[in-house]
């Protein structure tokens, strides 16, 4: 180690520089997964707000605006493995960033059992009986085996399931086009919700409220930082597919919501299904189409597993890198497989955390990963503003326009989110409270671990 605190050069652990831009955005968009976020979220924004849902995924793409310019800003700065922490600690400080991290090591790890668990249910239309916790878990397990291999390879593995995935949604969004209930302006000027038997107009009020889960429907488009040690270009590669992943991904996501209103033949027996969606292909495409797009949507998850084990690897491997953890623990999250150059140890331990989580209460999955990422989003926001302020943002190769619009007017629509959360006295003050005390518990460990042994050092790789 050097005098300043820096391992050499020679001795860093390097990912190797695979990906284009391309794969990096297929990666992505496989996180996000635009199937899954129709066939599960969705459902809960169309319950809220009923035909307001359109309205409700057009404003949380305008949100989704301001945030994917603040992270295509901060992420061309510093494309890093460490994604969000590793920004936030550049611009904010060591100690904003070990919190960061402190919520997304939690947050990474128990979304992958979150998302895992709707394997099961999907794949029960074609297996009656399946045990959702031990699918979800076998799930990850396979996920984290796919993960170690060349990130070339696992790119290419996404974008096949991606092409299924999309065609899925391609095919939903036809059977609503084609033979319409109802006309897109009647959809538009006049926005219907469930009320007991019937339907009644829908208020701005419920709409806004169903904003804060459209918002959440588009999640994952700054993800494609954490490949920025991996990606050719990073600096204005990582910027372009953080861009065009929002833009697809409002795009698969807004257009089959929009087809779904449009076709149901019966509104109030779309509100009150249990299941909206099958109800959906069920009324307009039959059986045999309600299983194969269930089929689908459960590949999708799949792929949405793999690359967010991806994703959360690389972030455990910075980690250790950055020496958060004791030594022994540090070298092994920080290996590097010898013929892939991928971090195989962080990728296993992943995988296994999943796994183990997909045994556990889904609602207390929910409750502790439901606003932390509120707080790691408005951390980004106050770094953008901050990394202008300070320089440590100059070296970037995309600037946001109409700075500082982009992170004040996002940090307005987190408040507003925040505010919904406390509402909530089943999941969202919880979660709040769980979010809170995540934050002391890394205070506590930083204070008392990490500045204790010496400064926090900050490692990445070597420039291009």
């Amino acid at each position: 180690m050097t005098a300043s605190g820096q391992t050499p050069a020679a001795t860093r652990p390097a990912l190797r520089r695979g990906l284009k831009t391309l794969g990096t955005l297929l990666i992505t968009l496989s996180a996000i997964s635009p199937a899954s976020s129709v066939f599960i979220i969705a459902p809960g924004v169309i319950g809220g707000a009923g035909t307001g849902a359109v309205w409700s995924f057009v404003a949380a793409g305008i949100v989704g605006i301001f945030m994917a310019f603040v992270y295509a800003e901060l992420s061309s700065a510093f494309p890093l493995a460490g994604g969000e922490y590793a920004i936030a600690a550049r611009t904010l400080g060591r100690l904003p960033g070990f919190l960061v991290l402190g919520l997304m090591m939690v947050t990474q790890l128990l979304i992958v059992a979150v998302i895992a668990l709707g394997v099961g249910t999907y794949l029960a239309v074609l297996f009656p009986g399946l045990h959702g916790p031990t699918v979800a878990a076998v799930t990850c397990v396979a996920a984290a085996v796919t993960a170690i291999f060349d990130i070339r390879l696992n790119a290419w593995v996404t974008g096949i399931f991606l092409a299924v995935e999309m065609l899925a949604l391609l095919v939903v969004s036809a059977l609503g086009f084609v033979r319409p209930a109802r006309s897109l302006t009647d959809v538009l000027v006049h926005p219907v919700v469930a009320d007991g038997a019937g339907v009644v107009p829908a208020s701005i009020g419920v709409i806004a409220v169903a904003t804060s889960v459209a918002i959440f429907a588009y999640n994952g488009y700054g993800s494609a930082v954490y490949f920025g040690e991996e990606t050719r270009d990073a600096s204005r590669g990582i910027a372009r597919a953080i861009l065009w992943a929002l833009g697809i991904t409002v795009l698969a996501e807004l257009v089959p919501v929009t087809a779904v209103l449009l076709g149901a033949p019966d509104l109030g027996a779309l509100f009150g299904a249990e299941n909206l969606m099958s109800y959906f292909l069920g009324a307009r495409g039959g059986e045999a189409l309600t299983t194969a797009v269930s089929l689908a949507v459960a590949l999708a998850i799949i792929n949405a597993v793999l690359a967010i084990v991806l994703i959360s690897s690389r972030m455990v491997f910075s980690s250790a890198r950055d020496e958060a953890w004791p030594g022994p623990v540090n070298r092994a999250l920080g290996a590097l497989h010898p013929r892939f150059g991928t971090p195989w140890m962080a990728t296993l331990l992943t995988g296994a955390v999943g796994a183990a989580l997909c045994y556990v209460d889904p609602e207390l999955l929910l409750v502790v990963t439901g606003t932390s990422i509120v707080a790691v989003y408005a951390t980004l926001c106050v770094a953008s503003i901050a990394g202008r302020r300070n320089g440590s943002t100059a070296g970037g190769a995309y600037r946001m326009p109409w700075f500082p619009v982009a992170p004040v007017l996002a940090l307005a629509a987190l408040a507003y989110v925040v505010y919904q959360n406390a509402l909530d006295a089943r999941i969202g003050r919880p979660s709040l409270f769980v979010t809170a005390g995540i934050v002391l518990l890394a205070l506590l460990y930083y204070v008392g671990v990490l500045r204790r042994r010496g400064e926090w050092v900050l490692r990445g790789p070597e420039p291009e």
